[in-house]
């Protein structure tokens, strides 16, 4: 068995690197879909309401794995040459978008009608209802479930080994088959981890009981 030196460490922060910025990505380009998928869910004009709700139905109703394997294969059918790096972007950013926009359009429907009334009274248009009005609202209302699936995004990373993408868990497994030591290895990418995650979901029900203070 080979012991486990600084070099080895190092790969593992490379891969850490790779999963955050893997996350940051999905996560951007998640929430700039998703707001949109969550407006048209809140649309007034039933066409565009269904045509969110299946794409939604979609992503939230297969695995995710298969979202990796669909995105990174059918792309080729088209007679696009794409390396892993954009076909996990793809697919985690897709993947985001339709948890955030469900998580939004539930905390665009939960701020009191009556607000929304009012402003359509004060003559408000549409953008500045949801600019000015809605969305402020919205955001903080649905700051727990977003952090929430924050970390949940940042665990499923780990699922982009699939394809040949290097983040945290594949780095272990690369340096796990170098070293012959599996539960040191995969101890420390647990741990880090954990070191990412636990301050979120913390952060997370630090939120949810302020919302919970205030809604009283």
């Amino acid at each position: 068995m080979s012991s486990i030196g600084i070099d080895q460490f190092l790969f593992l922060l490379q891969g850490l690197k790779w999963t955050l910025a893997l996350t940051a990505i999905g996560f951007v380009g998640g929430g700039v879909a998703g707001l949109i998928i969550a407006l048209l869910r809140v649309s007034e004009r039933s066409a565009l309401s269904r045509l969110a709700l299946a794409y939604i139905a979609v992503f939230q109703g297969t695995p995710l794995l298969m979202q990796l394997f669909v995105v990174y294969y059918g792309v080729a059918l088209f007679g696009l040459n794409v390396d892993a790096w954009v076909a996990v972007a793809l697919a985690f950013t897709l993947h985001a978008s339709a948890y955030l926009g469900e998580i939004w359009r539930g905390a665009i429907q939960a701020v009191p009608k009556g607000q929304t009334e009012a402003a359509r009274a004060l003559g408000l248009h549409y953008t500045s209802l949801m600019k000015d009005v809605v969305l402020p609202q919205a955001f903080k209302i649905s700051l727990p479930a977003t952090v929430g699936f924050l970390v949940q995004l940042i665990k499923g990373t780990s699922l982009a080994a699939i394809v040949g993408f290097i983040e945290l868990s594949r780095a272990g497994q690369v340096i796990s088959n170098q070293t012959f030591r599996p539960l040191t290895v995969f101890a420390i990418v647990g741990a880090l981890y954990f070191l990412i995650c636990w301050p979120l979901s913390l952060w997370g029900a630090r939120l949810e009981r302020r919302l919970q203070t205030a809604s009283r």
